[in-house]
C-alpha cells in the first residue's frame, strides 16, 4: 500500500542542518537562507546561500535563522526547514501534487526552555510535520555513536556544535546531569576574527575565519603533526591596502585558549554533578566527543590532560547527532525519552 507519510530525521543546527530520509543523509547544508529584503521571498538556502553570506547587496539579506542553538528568526527558520525538507523528499514527483504527511524527529539543545522547544515544534509543523518528536542533542549523539543509552551504565557525551556545547551524562535512557553552554564553534570563529584584527591588523569575515579554523585551528600549541601555515588575504584595518598574512597553528591555539577553557570548565562542572556510581563508569568508559568542535586538532588530548579521563572522538563526529536522530526515528514507539507535547 502506498503511504503518503514520509519519515524524516532532522538535526537542526546553528551551523549545519542535516536531514536523514530512508536511512541516508539526503541533505547536509549550512543553516543559512538568502531572502529578498522587500518581500522576504526565499532566494537560496544552504550552500548557495552561504556563498552569498557577506557578499550581498542591499536587496538581498542572508540570515542564519538559528543563534546559539535556538531559533532566532522564526519565519526564516520555517522557510529554511520547508526548503530543506523539499530537497529531501522532492525526488518524489508526488510532492508537488500532494505534500506528504511528515513524521519527523528533530533535535533540540538539552538546555532549551519550553518556549524554545515550542518554536522548533511550530516551525516543524508549519513546514509540513504531522507527527513531530523532539530528541535532546546529547541523547541523539550518544545513540549515533552507538552507545546503549538504555543500559544501567553511565556514559558522558560532550557535543560541541556551532552555537552550543552540550555536555550530558546518560544512563537508563535518560539524561542524569547536563550542562548546555552557549560557547561553541561560533565563538572560536569570532576569536579568530578578533585575533586577526588585533594581532595582524587585517580585516576578515566569518567565512575566512571559518577556513582558518579548519586549516590551522588547534587546541594545543605543540602538535605531533602540525598543519602548514595558512595564508590569509584581506585589507589592512588602517590603510585598507591588501595584505597577505601567513598564520600558524600556534597563534590560533593561543587565541582560542580562553574559549576552550570555558568548555573545560563546563565539563568539570558536569562531572561535579554526576553521582559517584556513574562517575566510576565514566572514568572506565571515557568521555565521548561529538559535533564539529570534536574535529579541532588536539582537543581530545588537551581535555584528557586537563581532566584526567580519556576523551574519545566519535567516528564521523559531524554526523553523530543526525545518525542518532535517524535511529530514534525508527524507534519512536520504543524510546520513551522522545518528547511529543
Amino acid at each position: 500500500m502506498f503511504s503518503f507519510t514520509q519519515e524524516i530525521a532532522m538535526d537542526l543546527g546553528t551551523a549545519n542542518t542535516i536531514i536523514i530520509h530512508n536511512d541516508k543523509i539526503v541533505v547536509d547544508e549550512p543553516s543559512v537562507v538568502a531572502l529578498e529584503r522587500k518581500t522576504d521571498k526565499l532566494i537560496a538556502i544552504g550552500e548557495k546561500a552561504r556563498q552569498m553570506h557577506g557578499k550581498t547587496h542591499e536587496d538581498i539579506r542572508t540570515v542564519r535563522p538559528l543563534r546559539d542553538g535556538v531559533i532566532a528568526d522564526f519565519s526564516a527558520a520555517e522557510k529554511m526547514m520547508r526548503g530543506m525538507i523539499e530537497m529531501a523528499v522532492s525526488n518524489n514527483s508526488w510532492f508537488s501534487l500532494f505534500p506528504p504527511a511528515l513524521k519527523m524527529v528533530v533535535c533540540i539543545p538539552s538546555g532549551s526552555t519550553e518556549v524554545e522547544i515550542r518554536a522548533v515544534r511550530d516551525s516543524a509543523e508549519h513546514a509540513g510535520g504531522r507527527e513531530v518528536y523532539m530528541i535532546f542533542e546529547p541523547m541523539a549523539a550518544a545513540i549515533g555513536i552507538g552507545l546503549d543509552v538504555e543500559s544501567a551504565e553511565g556514559n558522558m557525551i560532550v557535543d560541541i556544535g556551532g552555537g552550543t556545547t552540550e555536555i550530558a551524562v546518560i544512563s537508563l535512557g535518560g539524561i542524569v546531569s547536563n550542562m548546555s553552554i552557549r560557547v561553541a564553534g561560533d565563538d572560536l570563529t569570532d576569536d579568530v576574527v578578533e585575533f586577526m584584527g588585533r594581532q595582524h591588523n587585517i580585516k576578515i569575515g566569518e567565512r575566512t575565519a571559518e577556513l582558518i579554523k579548519i586549516n590551522v585551528g588547534s587546541a594545543l600549541t605543540n602538535l605531533d603533526n602540525p598543519p602548514d601555515d595558512y595564508v590569509v588575504r584581506g585589507p589592512n584595518r588602517m590603510t585598507a591596502l591588501p595584505m597577505e598574512v601567513p598564520v600558524s597553528y600556534q597563534e590560533i591555539a593561543h587565541c582560542m585558549d580562553k574559549t576552550i577553557s570555558k568548555i573545560e570548565a563546563a565539563v568539570l562542572r558536569a562531572l561535579e554533578q554526576t553521582p559517584p556510581e556513574l562517575y566510576s563508569d565514566i572514568v572506565k568508559n571515557g568521555i565521548y566527543l561529538a559535533g564539529g568542535g570534536a574535529l579541532l586538532r588536539g582537543l581530545d588530548k588537551r581535555l584528557t590532560n586537563k581532566i584526567g579521563i580519556p576523551f574519545l572522538i566519535a567516528d564521523d563526529p559531524l554526523h553523530a547527532v543526525a545518525r542518532g536522530t535517524g535511529i530514534a526515528l525508527k524507534n519512536t514507539d520504543r524510546f520513551s525519552f522522545l518528547r511529543r507535547s
